[in-house]
Formats: C-alpha cells, sequence, structure tokens
C-alpha cells in the first residue's frame, strides 16, 4: 500500500511537469511570433500561446496561482509547475534561438531594458491581474479575455514571468529581474481574486475544501456502484 501511494505521487508530479512544460511550449510560440514580428501583429499571434494553454488544459504558473485557493492547488503543486515552466521554458528559448538567429538581437535589446525596480514589480503585478482576468473569462465560456487580455499586458509593458525566461533562454542571458517578476505576477493574480471575492478569505478556503469533500464522497460512491 505504501508503494503504490508513492508510485501515485511520482505519477502526479510526472503530470504535472509535463503538462508544465507543454505551457511553456505553447507560451514560447507566442513569445517567438512577438520577438519576430514586432508589434502591433506580435502582440495578437501572442494570444495563441495562451489559448493553447487553457484549451489543452496545460500548467501555466501564471494561469494557476490566482485561483491557487478556489482550486485548493497545493502549494508543492504550485511550485513544482513554476519551476518546470522556468526550465522548460528557457530551453525552449535557448532553441528558438539556434533555430532562428534574428531574433536574439530583439530578445537582448529587451532583456537590456528591464530594469531591477518598483516600476518593474508594478508592471509584473498588473500583468497578474490581466492573466487572472484573461483565465477568469475563460472559464465563463469566452474567449475575448484571452484575445483582449494578452495584447493589453503587451502594449502596456506589463511582465509576464514564462514569457520573460524564454525570452531571456533566446538572448542566451540571465535577469535578476525574473524573480521579482514571478512575485508580482503571483501578488497581482491573488489580489485581484482576493478583492474580487464575494466572501472572505476564511469563507472562501471553508468552501474550496467542503467541494473538494463532496467530490471525493461522490468518487468514492460512484466508485462503489461500480463495483457492484
Amino acid at each position: 500500500m505504501p508503494r503504490s501511494k508513492k508510485i501515485s505521487q511520482k505519477q502526479v508530479y510526472f503530470d504535472l511537469i509535463r503538462k508544465s512544460a507543454a505551457a511553456a511550449l505553447l507560451i514560447g510560440l507566442g513569445n517567438y511570433a512577438l520577438l519576430k514580428l514586432g508589434q502591433p501583429l506580435g502582440p495578437f499571434l501572442f494570444s495563441f500561446g495562451l489559448l493553447g494553454v487553457c484549451v489543452l488544459g496545460a500548467n501555466l504558473f501564471t494561469g494557476k496561482c490566482g485561483f491557487l485557493v478556489e482550486d485548493k492547488i497545493k502549494p508543492a503543486h504550485l511550485s513544482t509547475i513554476l519551476a518546470a515552466n522556468l526550465i522548460a521554458g528557457y530551453l525552449v528559448g535557448l532553441l528558438f534561438s539556434v533555430c532562428d538567429t534574428s531574433i536574439v538581437a530583439a530578445a537582448a535589446a529587451k532583456v537590456a531594458s528591464w530594469d531591477f525596480s518598483w516600476s518593474f514589480f508594478v508592471r509584473s503585478i498588473l500583468c497578474g491581474v490581466i492573466m487572472y482576468l484573461a483565465v477568469a473569462i475563460y472559464r465563463k465560456g469566452s474567449k475575448l479575455g484571452i484575445l483582449l487580455g494578452v495584447p493589453l499586458f503587451i502594449f502596456c509593458g506589463f511582465q509576464h514571468c514564462i514569457a520573460n525566461v524564454i525570452t531571456l533562454g533566446v538572448a542566451q542571458s540571465f535577469s535578476w529581474t525574473l524573480f521579482l517578476c514571478v512575485a508580482g505576477n503571483f501578488i497581482g493574480s491573488l489580489a485581484v481574486w482576493y478583492l474580487s471575492a464575494d466572501i472572505t478569505l476564511k469563507k472562501q478556503i471553508k468552501h474550496a475544501k467542503r467541494n473538494r469533500q463532496h467530490y471525493q464522497a461522490r468518487h468514492q460512491r460512484a466508485a462503489g456502484n461500480h463495483s457492484h
């Protein structure tokens, strides 16, 4: 029994990493278009990446962190998603830099414009706000949040941590602003969730826990009926 549980946990993390790598690749495709084509076409084509993430159910940190409480996501799972997004994203960027050297200069110029400042941090927070809203609208059955939200954050110069790590990979560089961006995206997503919630954080946690218990109970009953 303990062994089966251990194998099960391994499978959970393998799936998390696999779907997180897929998300990095999809966002990478959008970022490639942005670096290659620039504005105004690039920001709109970038939307294809996030749309693919949502349609395929891939694991993107910026699409998950705002739903940390609502979806009862374990912090360890969210950390795994982030780590896999960052590692896979950087590798995807390196691959793009080898395939198309014409985008390397654009990526390097973008990295050079980043600075470890309050302005950069605030722009990361605002990107988190938009990302939460884009995914929340998609969950309601509309793609408009993605199709409008992604160009919005790019045109405004807001900072997206997974797009940024891909750009770092293309530029074959590194910037400590990446961690500032991660923190800002996380804070922005959770802040807009909390400020727009109809119930308090404590009630929201209890509500999510109760829904999870009801789901597990239904699943157990269904499994019992199936065995009979």
